[in-house]
């Protein structure tokens, strides 16, 4: 249906958004935005419960970053890398490269997860034919995951949201994600993490452990696994398995870096499933500018420059504007020991929502690290019985959530295969009474939702 495409047209000086029918309400236009809060042009307020999609780490409107972007675009907003080089990028490599730690020397920015994904990609295949391994260009990436909405990156998903781009698509090579809410009958959460390391192992024998370039996992899943991560073994075991098949491991950290999990990284929790090449974007710009890109370690780096170089190809890569906004952004995060917050609060507000589970029947998981967190909707809390794919559950609740004051991200993934849940992410500067508030309002949106789900009878 033409209502379902996706991007927007400016017409007739308004906003017509693609994917809502003709003659849908429109949505509110927003005014301003300070901290956890956004208001509309009614002058309604709206918290912003899970940080737009989850991407405001340091809040709307933070002084810090506001005065680093004016004070770099009067001096200067754009300048291509192959003609300057500019301090701003400078300065947020290093900072970066000393956050996440040895054997993340080098950093490469351009403008948003998807381009970020595809550039680490394009440089593990230069790594490779730079160190003499041409036949390895095969990817490994898990069901379900999310990496990117270009070509490339839409490869990788495990996601049924752009099946009409699968002509157009070279799809990895798909092994199961270590689900820790949904896994198969016949499984317990560690039996089902040691079932997907060994189909990871397996398929990489099936294709020919020399032509295999890399696996692609999220260490925390995003918006297709609603935060599940895996027990600890498995990312040791990941690790371990491409060793000993030579296989590069890339984490996938657009989401869960920038110090969402409450360490900079989420890979920093497990330090012997260390990647050899990571992504990032999202929190790293904060919202104030499109910013991602990945980290290599210097060794992988001298080989491919030896061998010819690499070669970005992007317009704004290294923006002087956009380094300089991420380098407040991550100084910010440092200096006001948002990590630290993010685990304390993180687990708060897990333990709220837990007392609000054992109250509402539809509730059924609540999960998470750090202020990466998601809670799962259920018909049936012991069967974990999923809604039927005829009821608008994100519509829903983002309708009620709007008339609570309270911005819902909720996410059905592969057409609801995986389930129903809404991410909650707040901003890393969220206090306890902001949770409160946060818990309270949510509280009476789900108990909307259950009322009228009682009413249409999908509930006993």
């Amino acid at each position: 249906m033409a209502e379902k495409l996706i991007g927007d047209l400016v017409k007739g000086g308004g906003l017509q958004h693609f994917w809502l029918p003709k003659g849908s309400p429109q949505i509110p236009r927003i005014e301003r935005a300070e901290g956890m809060y956004v208001w509309d042009q009614a002058g309604r307020s709206y918290m912003d419960c899970t940080s737009g999609p989850v991407v405001v780490n340091v809040g709307h409107a933070n002084p810090r970053v506001l005065a680093a972007m004016r004070e770099q675009a009067e001096k200067v907003c754009y300048a291509y890398p192959s003609g300057f080089e500019n301090e701003a990028n400078t300065e947020l490599s290093n900072l970066l490269t000393d956050q996440a730690g040895e054997g993340f020397d080098r950093a490469f920015f351009v403008s948003s997860g998807s381009e970020a994904m595809e550039k680490c990609l394009e440089f593990a295949r230069l790594h490779a034919l730079a160190v003499g391994q041409g036949d390895r260009y095969k990817l490994i990436s898990r069901h379900p995951s999310y990496h990117g909405s270009t070509l490339g990156a839409m490869g990788l998903n495990g996601d049924s949201l752009n099946t009409a781009m699968t002509p157009m698509l070279r799809p990895s090579i798909k092994i199961p994600a270590p689900l820790s809410y949904r896994y198969p009958d016949g499984f317990d959460r560690d039996s089902y993490a040691l079932h997907c390391a060994q189909c990871l192992d397996q398929a990489i024998q099936q294709a020919g452990p020399e032509t295999v370039l890399a696996y692609i996992m999220e260490p925390v899943m995003g918006l297709t696994g609603g935060a599940q991560y895996a027990p600890d073994f498995y990312y040791t075991m990941v690790r371990e398995i491409c060793d000993r098949h030579g296989v590069l491991l890339i984490y996938d950290e657009v989401i869960s870096g920038a110090g969402r999990t409450g360490r900079f990284m989420a890979s920093h929790w497990w330090p012997t499933g260390r990647p050899d090449l990571m992504t990032f974007a999202k929190g790293i710009g904060g919202g104030y500018y499109p910013l991602g890109g990945f980290l290599a370690p210097d060794h992988m780096v001298e080989e491919v420059v030896r061998a010819g170089g690499f070669h970005l190809g992007h317009t704004y890569k290294a923006s002087p504007l956009g380094c300089a906004v991420g380098l407040a952004v991550l100084q910010e995060l440092i200096d006001q020991d948002l990590m630290h917050r993010a685990r304390v609060e993180g687990q708060y507000l897990r333990d709220r929502l837990n007392v609000l589970k054992s109250s509402l029947v539809i509730l059924g998981d609540v999960r998470g690290i750090g202020q990466l967190n998601a809670i799962e909707l259920v018909a049936d809390q012991t069967s974990k019985t999923r809604f039927p794919a005829t009821l608008d559950v994100q519509g829903e609740l983002k309708k009620l959530g709007m008339a609570e004051g309270l911005l819902i991200y909720a996410r059905r993934s592969s057409g609801g295969e995986f389930g129903d849940w809404l991410m909650m992410t707040p901003p890393l500067i969220a206090t306890r009474n902001d949770i409160d508030v946060l818990v309270e309002r949510l509280e009476k949106v789900l108990r909307a939702f259950q009322d009228k789900l009682t009413a249409r009878g999908f509930l006993v």
